[in-house]
């Protein structure tokens, strides 16, 4: 039994899915179903029940992911070691970002990082949050910057900042006239939300009256981009709710920005790592200089 074959046990169990799963470790499906099939064969048990619309997991098999993931933990972290003592100076950091997030701080954040580390090296990525956390499980990524909440075992977190959410709307909205708004200002709004992979469309559903909801999204359209939703809302097809950061550091004169008057919804967003990097020094840089980014609109 190898490092690779616990690896192909753990992309299963996560994407409960064997093509998915051969895609996440970057092989072929054939290659991770005969690699899995020869472990049971080798262990004389079955660790997934092959069905036609799902994968099962059965007892002795949730007993071994249990033990795969905390080998593959303590791999991650000998190799972090063995990096940290053949190199003491930082080189690369592999760095992950939500979709909602990662435009209005990477930037900076490099910029930043960049003036006290020149050497340092960023290799970026944007992502959803359930695909950043399996990267950064497997190692492929240092750190991600997400929101909360999210609960995922052997992951550390820091809390970067606050942000509220904020109403935006087109000029020509009569409601812009409106020093600030209430929930029942927008019942009759068409509201522009993100689509259902992006955490922070639940976070704005769950900031809103419940018994408003079911009716609210009888006139919903979807998007796969804030940026997108911008140039809806600017060109007065709909009303949206983001997060601050993503309108406030815009001079956008087609668009008006306002707070809830009755309560301000917002979110949390954490720098996240695996519990067993390695690396003590690149923590201690990543959060220094997150500290001292300031984002318009958001606190600490």
């Amino acid at each position: 039994m190898t490092l690779n074959e616990l690896k192909y046990i753990l992309a299963v169990a996560k994407e409960r899915h064997f093509r998915k799963a051969a895609e996440l470790c970057y092989v072929s499906q054939p290659t991770l179903s005969i690699a899995i099939k020869k472990i049971e064969e080798e262990l004389g048990i079955t660790i997934f029940e092959r069905q036609k619309s799902d994968i099962l997991i059965t007892p002795i098999g949730e007993k071994i992911i249990a033990l795969a993931e905390e080998i593959n933990q303590k791999t991650n972290l000998i190799k972090d070691l063995a990096r940290q003592t053949q190199n003491k100076d930082i080189t690369e950091i592999k760095l992950g970002a939500i979709f909602t997030i990662g435009p209005y701080i990477i930037p900076k954040l490099i910029s930043e990082f960049q003036k006290t580390h020149p050497s340092i090296q960023f290799i970026i990525q944007e992502n959803y949050t359930e695909e950043l956390i399996k990267k950064l499980h497997l190692g492929e990524l240092d750190f991600v910057i997400l929101s909360l909440p999210f609960d995922e075992p052997n992951i550390e977190t820091r809390l970067i900042y606050k942000e509220p959410f904020v109403i935006t709307l087109s000029n020509k909205n009569p409601l812009a006239k409106k020093a600030s708004l209430t929930i029942t200002d927008l019942a009759e709004e068409k509201l522009l939300l993100l689509g259902e992979k992006h955490c922070f469309r639940n976070q704005v559903l769950a900031s809103l009256p419940q018994q408003q909801i079911e009716h609210r999204l009888q006139k919903t359209l979807e998007s796969s981009s804030i940026e997108t939703i911008r140039f809806m809302v600017a060109s007065n097809a709909g009303i949206s709710i983001l997060p601050c950061s993503s309108v406030n550091n815009y001079d956008d004169k087609l668009l008006t920005i306002r707070e809830f008057s009755q309560y301000q919804p917002e979110r949390d967003v954490v720098l996240a790592w695996r519990k067993s990097y390695g690396h003590q020094a690149a923590i201690d840089c990543m959060l220094h200089t997150l500290k001292n980014i300031n984002l318009n609109c958001t606190y600490k």
